[in-house]
């Protein structure tokens, strides 16, 4: 997977800053798409200072799990568990079919693409075909996230 610059929040002043995906129109879609499969929404959270993504806890068929919009790019997952640092991504086919009109829909697959990151001559590059920006790859290299999963989702303040 590509990816973007922005993707994880992060930029200097002299890069461009993302735009930021409009939250209503998120939650609008996950009433609607929960109410749909008589489910109920549990709990929003919106991005904060430590994650780069909205996380709604929905209850469906008496399943709890949760949708991961990133806060950036309209990249979204599913999980069973999100916890600081450790997000256990799903899939679940018929609700992620729901979301597809609306967003890019990741697969646990695609999630858990290993990230390659080599240090050569005594310098750090991310080998995962990318456009991010030199904040973002000094994050990558600071917190050292092990997929592309927890760049798209991080916990990174």
């Amino acid at each position: 997977m590509n990816l973007p610059n922005g993707i994880t929040g992060f930029y200097s002043s002299t890069d461009n800053k993302s735009n930021e995906i409009d939250e209503n129109h998120f939650k609008n879609i996950c009433f609607n798409l929960v109410r749909k499969k008589q489910g109920r929404i549990l709990k929003i959270d919106e991005p904060n200072l430590a994650t780069n993504f909205l996380k709604v806890k929905v209850d469906i068929s008496n399943q709890e799990l949760y949708v991961l919009l990133n806060a950036y790019y309209p990249f979204l997952a599913l999980a069973s568990t999100v916890e600081f640092q450790h997000i256990n991504f799903i899939d679940d086919p018929a609700l992620l079919k729901d979301f597809m009109p609306f967003y890019k829909v990741l697969s646990k697959e695609e999630l858990s693409e290993p990230l390659n990151i080599r240090k050569s001559k005594g310098k750090l590059s991310l080998e995962n075909k990318n456009k991010l920006n030199c904040s973002e790859l000094e994050q990558i290299f600071y917190w050292k996230p092990k997929t592309v999963g927890e760049v798209i989702f991080n916990f990174w303040d």
